[in-house]
């Protein structure tokens, strides 16, 4: 074999392992990333934060299940419509879109593995996902202010 075809190979084989270890991360789920403490007056959320472009995009995909009082934070660098989907994400979920000073926008129930947008009704700076239901059980509507929210703008890299 010669020395240009040996290289070739071994370059489509590195190739190879990166694109495979890529897909393995794309079908599972992400790490528990860090957590916030949110209220919701007398009701505490532990919500992991996603930050990052990364962080976000996979978001509970893959997540067979989620605790009570668990939920997921988006976090973003500047307020916009914020649309969601559910592909890939096998827990039934109602997201909150909120404002900078931590006020519930709009909420929308989502069905797992759906690729319907869900959108927020006016620009937005964060997005709380939580287990169906738990905003309605709660009493909890659009203009409630939720409390522990990083509510100071985040830089992205």
């Amino acid at each position: 074999m010669s020395r240009k075809l040996a290289w070739h190979f071994v370059a489509m084989v590195c190739c190879g392992l990166l694109l495979s270890s890529h897909a393995i991360a794309q079908d599972s789920a992400q790490s528990r990333l860090p957590t916030v403490e949110l209220t919701a007056g007398m009701h505490v959320i532990q919500a992991e934060v996603a930050r990052t472009y990364d962080q976000q995009s996979t978001g509970l995909m893959y997540r067979r299940k989620m605790g009570i009082n668990e939920g997921m934070l988006f976090v973003y660098e500047a307020p916009q419509i914020r649309c969601y989907w559910m592909r890939n994400t096998h827990i039934p979920l109602t997201i909150a879109f909120i404002d900078d000073e931590g006020a519930i926008v709009n909420l929308r129930d989502m069905q797992p593995r759906s690729e319907r947008s869900h959108c927020s009704t006016k620009p937005v700076r964060y997005a709380l996902e939580m287990n169906q239901g738990w905003f309605k059980a709660r009493g909890l509507k659009p203009g409630f202010k939720l409390h522990g929210i990083p509510l100071t703008p985040v830089v992205i890299p």
